[in-house]
């Protein structure tokens, strides 16, 4: 999974935004794959969000201190559809989506943080902070279930790009 989540951080690096987020809007699929192969895209990344994304969202706000759940797990995949399928931030018309409309990604400012801001149901969020969040998830779950060797045996079959210096071979 590393070398995932390494191609989120590089692509960071870069400022390749669009390419971190394809890639971190898809890690949560195929970790639930992994674990789960026989559920659906739909179930197995909503539970895998809700277990390893939505905690990082969740606040309690207010002079009540009440919950309120930013970003929720189906909102995120209702994202990762939007965005992977047609392009777009707009969630309003995903039948997954639970609470957002859309999404506001921004760029880093230097020596800012500014992140998480929701207004009505608009959620703005700072694209690499959003992104390391997933890879630093999907790092974080890896090494849990490292001691899995049903998982560790699925993870084997997931793609590798061969370095072709070091000859071409199948």
């Amino acid at each position: 999974m590393q070398r995932f989540t390494n191609s989120i951080r590089g692509s960071l690096k870069v400022r390749n935004w669009y390419g971190a987020l394809m890639a971190a809007l898809t890690l949560p699929d195929i970790c639930g794959k992994l674990e789960t192969p026989d559920e659906y895209s739909k179930a197995r990344s909503i539970r895998w969000l809700k277990q390893w994304i939505e905690p990082m969202y969740t606040r309690h706000i207010g002079a009540d201190n009440r919950k309120h759940i930013f970003l929720s797990a189906e909102d995120c995949y209702a994202l990762r559809c939007s965005f992977l399928h047609e392009g777009v931030s707009k969630i309003e018309e995903q039948k997954a989506r639970k609470a957002l409309e859309n999404f506001h990604f921004i760029t880093p400012l230097p020596g800012m943080h500014i992140h998480c801001n929701q207004s009505g149901n608009s959620l703005q969020l700072q694209v690499d902070v959003f992104c390391n969040q997933i890879a630093d998830a999907v790092d974080e779950w890896a090494q849990s279930v490292h001691c899995n060797d049903v998982i560790m045996d699925r993870m084997k079959g997931l793609i590798v790009i061969h370095n072709s210096s070091s000859g071409i071979s199948f």
